[in-house]
């Protein structure tokens, strides 16, 4: 691919390597009769919506905007939790959401009587089915507290003290999230946990729904287990199997292309890019994390190292140190990998930045570019 013909900074979605990875969804839903949903929070390339529908079963929102966006894109299971929900968003919530899945029994009290009635104001007839988000109070992650619902003081998910059995008619599903770039031996720990405070409720539920945190995709992900997990639950609890995953569909397939603009000196050199972590990849300062350079080695690994900068006024506007084969010169261009996830969704205009544009690199070696960003998109947010 001719990186140096894309305007940058730019995002680039890799065609062949999300449909690997789809194509591993696909066969999960196929082996074991779950339901795969795309995580919109994660990635939300809507461009793509269609082709992903080919593979897996639908979307799933953190609110209105991206739940009207899944309706709007791909059209098929269209789902949905938030922490609270607004009135006016509700009500167009219970028409275009086939599951709702509520934080606390206080706001599933709050809409019960909205969510019954949905059926008479919905194109299928049918009303809206809904959940509760529990807390299954097991935390399995490292390093990551700021992504751990379970942890101290969470206010995400109904804990088994909080839990209210008189409250549970018109409730069709459980929902528990958990997980953070994780395998399925920490999603079978996180499982035994919920099991032990709210198996009894699920035996009465017609759907459980994993969250998301899986990464399936990844080389060496225990499937196996997966599956097996899977398999229980239904033959168990005879109940429909959901998960959520965002990072699994765009994992390791898409970059972010930028070029040097100007290398400073101070007791290092420094490369000032026309990309940001602040901005373009904020992950990189809230998790944080070393994203993946092509080209790019440990620092000191190579003969030549860089810290690698942005154009910002942000001091810690900082990616990472890098050391490469080959000097690095003015007007050279690298590329970012595994780039397509947690950053088009996330990125902002901070010190007027514009945002990166959004290209297609195809199966064919091909690049389309889908989208370009300009003054009147950093204004038009403003005031």
């Amino acid at each position: 691919m001719m990186w140096k013909d894309l305007p940058t900074p730019c995002y680039v979605a890799d065609e062949k390597k999300l449909k690997e990875n789809l194509r591993v969804l696909q066969k999960l839903e196929k082996d074991t009769g779950c339901h795969v949903l795309l995580a919109q929070k994660a990635f939300s390339m809507f461009s793509l919506y269609p082709m992903i529908g080919t593979f897996i079963s639908g979307t799933t929102a953190s609110g209105l905007y991206e739940a009207r966006l899944g309706r709007e894109e791909m059209g098929k299971e269209n789902h949905v939790f938030a922490p609270a929900y607004k009135e006016a968003d509700m009500k167009e919530l219970v028409k275009i959401c086939d599951h709702i899945v509520f934080n606390s029994f206080r706001q599933y009290e709050k809409y019960k009587e909205l969510c019954k009635q949905s059926a008479q104001i919905r194109e299928d007839g049918k009303p809206v089915s809904v959940g509760i988000r529990v807390n299954p109070e097991c935390s399995t992650q490292e390093g990551h507290e700021i992504y751990d619902p379970c942890g101290p003081g969470s206010r995400l998910g109904v804990t088994k003290a909080e839990f209210r059995e008189d409250l549970l008619e018109g409730v069709e599903g459980l929902h528990f999230h958990t997980l953070c770039e994780q395998d399925a031996d920490d999603l079978v720990t996180t499982f035994r946990a919920f099991e032990a405070k709210f198996g009894k409720y699920l035996k009465k539920m017609k759907w459980l729904n994993l969250g998301g945190g899986h990464h399936i995709t990844r080389p060496g992900y225990q499937l196996k287990q997966l599956k097996q997990l899977i398999a229980y639950i239904r033959a168990t609890y005879q109940v429909e199997v959901y998960l959520e995953p965002g990072e699994a569909i765009a994992l390791n397939a898409g970059y972010l292309v930028t070029e040097v603009q100007d290398i400073v000196k101070n007791g290092m050199e420094i490369l000032i890019l026309d990309a940001s972590a602040a901005c373009h990849m904020p992950d990189v300062l809230e998790m944080p994390y070393r994203p993946p350079l092509r080209g790019g080695y440990e620092p000191g690994e190579k003969t030549y190292t860089y810290r690698l900068s942005s154009m910002t006024c942000l001091a810690g506007d900082v990616i990472g140190d890098y050391s490469f084969e080959h000097p690095v010169a003015i007007g050279d261009r690298l590329v970012f990998e595994d780039m397509a996830i947690y950053s088009m969704v996330k990125n902002n205009t901070f010190n007027g930045m514009p945002l990166p544009g959004i290209a297609l690199l195809k199966e064919d070696g091909t690049v389309e570019m889908i989208k370009t960003f300009g003054y009147e998109d950093f204004k038009e947010r403003l005031s």
